[in-house]
């Protein structure tokens, strides 16, 4: 069984429906998953996307403010979700595929202005979020896993456009960079982008303050693809799709595809 898995921060769902639309239309990923859904479930879009194909939706949201959901043209059955440090958000869903992969789909917390959680209480959070990922990792550890999403940490020198300059700034920062790598050792989980594409700089977000990103190209690679190393190989074709980023009324981010052989 094979299938091709797309992972995207689209900045509200409902806003940019027809992004979402343009995107299935144009890839046809048989899986997308997307964060920062800013939608109760019940009221994400899906007619245009179940016309497209993607019949099968698993999602956690609230309000204006995170949420998390997994369209497939594959069948899943929804495989619960978590609550990380408590904190009462929609930022995590899992779903199994009929092959036994289960698909996990994180919206990290961003973590605010100050890398200082003594100040900046989003900070702390971030953290908090990522180390319980960590115990979590530990105490059951994934197989068969794919783990997708706007992680928020950019985690290598070349996973930004400067990375001096950034050392200081959140999603870059040493103790954020640390906390990742403690939660990706935790399930043993390979980054399937790098590991199909291991050299040079690779961004996957663009912030709107640039009045031209393109040019500018002050990136940063926020949006993760991993797998559990019993599947990891079978990950190929990794690829992200800048130009996605350039379309009218975009997500800051830009979408990150990923092939799986199963």
């Amino acid at each position: 069984m094979g299938f091709t898995i797309a992972t995207w921060n689209i900045n509200s769902v409902r806003l940019r429906e027809a992004l979402v639309v343009r995107l299935l239309a144009e890839e046809a990923p048989d899986i997308l998953c997307l964060q920062e859904c800013k939608s109760p479930v019940e009221k994400i879009p899906l007619e245009g996307f179940a016309a497209l194909g993607y019949r099968h939706i698993v999602a956690r949201g609230q309000k204006g403010y995170n949420g998390v959901a997994i369209l497939s043209k594959l069948p899943l059955e929804d495989a619960g979700s978590e609550d990380h440090a408590g904190l009462g958000h929609a930022r995590h869903v899992a779903a199994r595929l009929d092959n036994g992969v289960t698909i996990h789909n994180f919206y990290v917390p961003a973590g605010g202005d100050k890398p200082d959680r003594e100040v900046n209480e989003k900070f702390g959070q971030k953290l908090d979020y990522l180390t319980a990922m960590r115990d979590a990792f530990h105490a059951d550890r994934p197989e068969r896993s794919i783990l997708v999403g706007d992680l928020n940490i950019a985690p290598r020198e070349d996973d930004v456009w400067n990375h001096k300059q950034l050392l200081k700034v959140v999603s870059h920062t040493p103790i954020e960079v640390e906390h990742l790598g403690e939660t990706q050792d935790a399930g043993a989980w390979v980054d399937v982008t790098r590991a199909d594409i291991p050299d040079g700089n690779l961004y996957s977000w663009w912030s709107y303050r640039s009045p031209d990103w393109d040019a500018a190209d002050k990136g940063r690679r926020l949006d993760h693809i991993w797998a559990t190393p019993d599947i990891a190989n079978a990950g190929q074709g990794s690829r992200i799709l800048r130009n996605v980023r350039g379309w009218d009324g975009p997500s800051d981010h830009a979408p990150v595809f990923a092939r799986f052989d199963l």
